[in-house]
């Protein structure tokens, strides 16, 4: 086989060497890799040095990090190139192909020679975890559906006023004395306790409307990841009226459970007045305990047809009951988004984050801010 430089685009060549970078021991964030594909665009792939030290400065955090980087790096990229191209696989290294994503292996077939050099470098299936949803042919929908499986979803705890006994924490006088006592006063073990924890509510807001039809599917099949994960987690739909979708979501086949919350949903694809409905969740469930102490999801694009005071006032609620809300955007992880809807100026003054949602790996982002709170 010839060792011709081959052309493939740029991007996935590097989320390719992230993924790698990845595998690798590094942990790579949505964010760091975007900032990542950034700071190559600004400098130039052309440019190897150039390359090399846009990923030093944003894919890594320690000098372990700066290691791994540099070991991959020259596994990753033609040592023998100025420009940094993806060579044939017959051509890398060992421990190149060791770093590789699984999911190469698992899409079926071992390697072949006449490959494309692209499904050696980067699997096919990271490209698609961070492609837009909104952007994808049907076919791809259909192996997006099955990758949800594979999300990791940890619901966050919280302490409780029940203390118990553990190897470390505070001095359990009580017991402690008790146990001194059985032995007639002679020195016992001192036993320790501390405090318990508890699953928190997490309760999960998904915008119906139009203007978030292409990405309806995906949020409403991440909601019902998160409401088989475990107790404590509900699932409305905003649009022009509020509905309670956790019952549907509760079955586990989850064609099964958005076929069942597509029949529940009246106002699907239809229009969107978020503070009205905002309002009526606060007040009949937000108010009454659901939302108290919780983790609030919000999943819109902030197009708001009524009142933005109206919305603004009921996030503001939201936020004074809830432990902590997100915000997440579809188009916020597009290049060139800045927050100019009225909607979002309106609630990020009241929101705790703002994230990005319109890609498998952005969800996966989300999932791990939700376990932290």
């Amino acid at each position: 086989m010839t060792t011709a430089t081959l052309t493939h685009q740029p991007d996935e060549i590097l989320l390719g060497f992230a993924t790698a970078l990845r595998a690798a021991g590094v942990p790579v964030t949505q964010d760091r890799t975007r900032a990542y594909l950034d700071a190559v665009a600004l400098v130039g792939l052309g440019d190897r040095t150039a390359t090399r030290a846009a990923g030093r400065a944003t894919l890594c955090a320690t000098p372990e990090d700066l290691e791994r980087h540099d070991r991959v790096f020259d596994q990753w990229f033609d040592r023998d190139n100025t420009t940094p191209t993806v060579r044939p696989r017959t051509e890398r290294q060992q421990p190149t192909a060791s770093l590789l994503p699984d999911e190469q292996s698992a899409a079926g077939g071992g390697p072949d020679e006449d490959d494309d050099p692209v499904k050696a470098a980067a699997s096919a299936t990271e490209v698609l975890r961070h492609r837009d949803v909104a952007t994808m042919d049907p076919a791809e929908r259909i192996r997006l559906a099955a990758m949800f499986a594979n999300l990791r979803v940890t619901l966050p705890t919280r302490p409780t006023a029940r203390r118990t006994p553990h190897r470390r924490g505070d001095v359990d006088a009580s017991r402690t004395l008790r146990a001194s006592l059985r032995r007639m006063g002679e020195p016992a073990e001192i036993h320790r306790r501390r405090r318990a924890t508890r699953p928190r509510r997490v309760v999960l807001l998904v915008d119906v409307s139009g203007s978030m039809s292409g990405y309806a599917d995906a949020l409403l099949r991440l909601a019902h990841r998160v409401v088989n994960a475990g107790p404590g987690v509900e699932v409305f739909s905003l649009g022009t009226r509020l509905t309670h979708l956790t019952r549907a979501l509760r079955r586990r086949d989850p064609d099964r459970a958005i076929a069942a919350a597509g029949d529940v949903v009246p106002d699907w694809s239809g229009g969107t007045r978020l503070g009205e409905t905002l309002k009526a969740f606060v007040d009949r469930h937000g108010r009454r305990g659901m939302a108290r102490g919780a983790v609030v999801v919000i999943f819109s694009d902030g197009w708001e047809r009524g009142d933005t005071a109206l919305l603004a006032e009921q996030v503001d609620r939201l936020h004074r009951l809830a432990h902590k809300v997100v915000w997440v955007n579809p188009h916020r992880g597009k290049d060139g988004y800045a927050p100019v809807q009225q909607g979002i100026v309106a609630v990020l003054p009241h929101v705790d984050a703002f994230l990005a949602g319109h890609s498998l790996a952005t969800f996966a982002d989300l999932l791990e801010e939700v376990r932290r709170a």
